[in-house]
């Protein structure tokens, strides 16, 4: 764990996104199924490519894939706001930090499980908490939530 991380809940999540210049934060809506997935980590991939950051390439690809596949497959939909709030993936370079998160429609709290190391579900958020310094989750002005991992860079 970090000494004291940069935190979005000490700086307030939607706080930190409008306040990074566009040259450092992307976010990329994507639909609630199962095809999103691999469009989350193709745009972490070149994001990350792009910010000179390759070194954490497969760490975040590996938590934005957790974190996408939890909000298609356990997010609750309100249906007044699935079609205006759709699953949104954002990376923000906050140096030296990267903060990946993915937001959704659902107010539902993340519950990390005990991992079942034999059963095929269970481990998304302790795989987030194992490759990530910190991670956490938000819940946005406009309702949803988002859910964040926080990734100390080289530079």
């Amino acid at each position: 764990m970090l000494e004291k991380p940069l935190s979005a809940r000490d700086v307030g999540f939607e706080r930190l996104l409008r306040s990074a210049p566009d040259s450092h934060a992307t976010t990329c809506p994507l639909r609630p199924q199962a095809d999103s997935v691999k469009t989350a980590r193709d745009v972490t991939r070149s994001t990350l490519s792009d910010w000179g950051l390759s070194e954490l390439s497969d760490d975040a690809t590996l938590v934005v894939s957790e974190l996408v596949t939890n909000a298609v497959r356990y997010a609750l939909y309100p249906v007044d706001r699935a079609a205006d709030s759709p699953i949104t993936l954002m990376l923000v370079r906050l140096s030296p930090h990267v903060l990946l998160a993915v937001s959704d429609p659902s107010d539902e709290a993340p519950i990390p499980k005990e991992p079942d190391f034999i059963s095929e579900n269970g481990r998304g958020l302790y795989i987030v908490e194992t490759y990530s310094q910190a991670w956490g989750w938000d819940i946005l002005d406009a309702g949803g939530k988002a859910v964040w991992a926080l990734f100390r860079t080289g530079i």
